[in-house]
Order: structure tokens, then C-alpha cells, then sequence
């Protein structure tokens, strides 16, 4: 092993509270590899003024032990804005960094892997939705924060899984007769049975290709092998999966369902590191984890880290008057959240 990297009596000191945490989901002998890059990113932060972002799906070496923010995507760049880092590194996918400069214009944002991409953002583009604005004249066009800058730049206003419902039913109220909610069809469908109110027109190339895999069979042999497990969904799994669940909401509806309910068990059909973070903060918690990993978050390691940080590699840029355009929509939606 390179000196550099050596697993040191410094290196253990640092990080022993992290491994701690994390000792149930990584040998000693694997902890010893990846702790002298968490010694070393939490180091180089600090000299940088530099805040490390980590969504729900990212590794627990990640999420635990260098992130100074976890979430969604979208707290996570509303609350890295309120900092006063000068570089964001962003654990996630490219729409969430695009998110991330959006709303911190002022600062360096960088992703690790600037490859680390998304089923979902790149089934649309600004084009689609300037034809579906056409074919719907007159129609809010509501669309998913997992989406890149262009397609917020076309939108009337962004939603979260945790609000698309209640975004939908203000525009009922507000005398709409039907909204476009794009791009996740089936985020739309599970979203349609809710608000019966107005016509939810979907975009149907729009899938995750993670909760997209589950099946209600799965969710029945889930039921089969644990007795009483409560099941959790993430609304972008498709609606026939949601009905064979107990609850559907979005990481962090069922992060707080899991930890304010306490079931005896629970499965959360999302992807699978989200239920190994919520295990490594609630050893006691007895959690099924039917696994489907999302390639593009498992492309952000450690090493790809420390290297955008050293480097200043990957960085992310945005048009400065798409920029100001996509604001407006997640702007939108934040006061109609309130």
C-alpha cells in the first residue's frame, strides 16, 4: 500500500468513532483501505472551505464518514446554500450538482464522476417539453426535481417525491382542469389515485431504472418471508408495486416513518443503500433490504473524491440565464409549499 494511504495510528484515531457506526457493514480488514481516504477528504475540506454533499443512495463510507450533508437532493442544495462554503463537492447524480449551482451561483460545484448520470433526467429534454407545452396549451407544467437545469429552465414549477401531491392539489384548487407532472410516469400515476380532482397527464418514457425493476411479486415474497414486516415504497416505483405496500413516500417520509413508528420489521423498496445508512443510525432496527443498487450513484467512491478535491475536477457549470429560469420554477414551488 502506498505510505500515503497507510491505515496509521493517526488515521485509526480520526475515524474510530466512524467505524464504530459502521462496524456491522464493513470488516476491519475493509475498513483499514477506505479509512485513510476519509482521514484524508475530511483533512483537505477543512484547508479548502469545502462542503461534501451525500445523497440518501450513496455508500455509508460516504454518507458516514465524509458527508457534512445528507438528504435528498433537494435539501441538500438548499441547505449547502445557507453555508459559507466556497466548493460544494456533490455525492449524487449530475442533475443534483446542476441543482446545487442553481442555487449557490456564488460557489464551485464539482461531482466526482461526471459521468454518474441518470434513467430518469435523460429521459427528457427542454425540446419535449416545449412540444408537450405546445400540444397542452394552457397547462401547469409541474415537473420532477430529478431533472436537468434546461427542462427546469421550461417549467412553471418543480416538485419533490414528498410534495408532488399536495403541488397538484393547489393547482386544483386553483381552478386547473389538469396538469402535466413529468417526467416519472409512474411517479405521476401514484400521484394521479391521490387527486382524483384534475387530470394528470404523464410522460411515459420516464422511468427509474432501479424502482422500476420491483414488482408486486416481489413485495408478495417479501410479505412470505417475514412475518409482519411493514413495507415501505418510494413513489417512483410503479403504482401496482405502491398498492402491494403499506406506505409510499419519499426517502426521507420513509426514513422518519421507520424511526417515529418503529415497526418490529420493514423493508423500504428504494435503493438498497439507503436502507444500510438507516441500519448503520438504528442498529436495533430490524430491516429487510431487497437490494437493486443504482449504477450512477455507486460510481462515487472515495478515491473519486479525494481526487475532485485535490484536482478540482468534474466541475459543473450552468448557463447563467437557464440558471435563473430553472430557479424560478424550484422558487415556485418552495412558496407554494409553504
Amino acid at each position: 500500500m502506498n505510505t500515503k494511504f497507510a491505515y496509521t495510528k493517526e488515521v485509526a484515531q480520526a475515524t474510530s468513532s466512524i467505524f464504530d457506526k459502521l462496524n456491522s457493514q464493513y470488516s476491519e480488514a475493509y475498513w483499514k483501505s477506505m479509512a485513510p481516504y476519509i482521514y484524508k477528504i475530511n483533512r483537505l475540506k477543512k484547508e479548502k472551505n469545502a462542503i461534501i454533499l451525500a445523497h440518501n443512495y450513496q455508500t455509508p463510507d460516504i454518507f458516514y464518514g465524509v458527508a457534512d450533508i445528507v438528504g435528498d437532493s433537494l435539501k441538500l442544495a438548499q441547505e449547502a446554500a445557507k453555508t459559507d462554503a466556497e466548493i460544494i463537492i456533490q455525492c449524487g447524480v449530475h442533475f443534483m450538482a446542476e441543482t446545487s449551482k442553481i442555487l449557490s451561483p456564488e460557489k464551485r460545484v464539482f461531482i466526482p464522476d461526471f459521468d454518474a448520470g441518470c434513467s430518469l433526467a435523460e429521459s427528457i429534454n427542454a425540446n419535449d417539453v416545449k412540444k408537450l407545452k405546445e400540444k397542452y396549451p394552457n397547462t401547469p407544467v409541474v415537473t420532477y426535481v430529478n431533472t436537468s437545469a434546461d427542462v427546469k429552465a421550461e417549467t412553471d414549477i418543480c416538485c419533490t417525491s414528498s410534495n408532488a401531491v399536495n403541488i397538484v392539489k393547489k393547482l386544483a384548487e386553483q381552478g386547473h382542469k389538469q396538469v402535466l407532472l413529468i417526467p416519472d410516469e409512474y411517479l405521476a400515476l401514484n400521484v394521479a389515485k391521490e387527486c382524483p380532482e384534475i387530470k394528470v397527464i404523464t410522460w411515459e418514457r420516464g422511468h427509474c431504472e432501479v424502482h422500476e425493476r420491483f414488482t408486486p411479486e416481489d413485495i408478495k415474497n417479501i410479505r412470505k418471508r417475514n412475518e409482519d414486516v411493514v413495507i415501505l415504497a418510494h413513489p417512483e416505483c410503479p403504482p401496482e408495486v405502491v398498492d402491494e405496500c403499506d406506505f409510499s413516500g419519499s426517502t426521507s417520509q420513509m426514513q422518519q416513518y421507520v424511526e417515529e413508528k418503529r415497526p418490529k420489521k420493514a423493508a423500504l423498496i428504494t435503493e438498497c443503500s439507503m436502507s444500510d445508512n438507516i441500519a448503520a443510525a438504528n442498529p436495533d432496527l430490524n430491516l429487510v433490504t431487497p437490494c437493486q443498487l443504482c449504477p450512477h450513484m455507486k460510481k462515487i467512491t472515495l478515491p473519486k473524491i479525494l481526487k475532485s478535491l485535490q484536482e478540482e475536477t468534474g466541475e459543473i457549470f450552468v448557463d447563467k440565464q437557464i440558471a435563473i429560469k430553472a430557479k424560478k420554477s424550484v422558487d415556485a414551488m418552495l412558496e407554494m409549499s409553504k
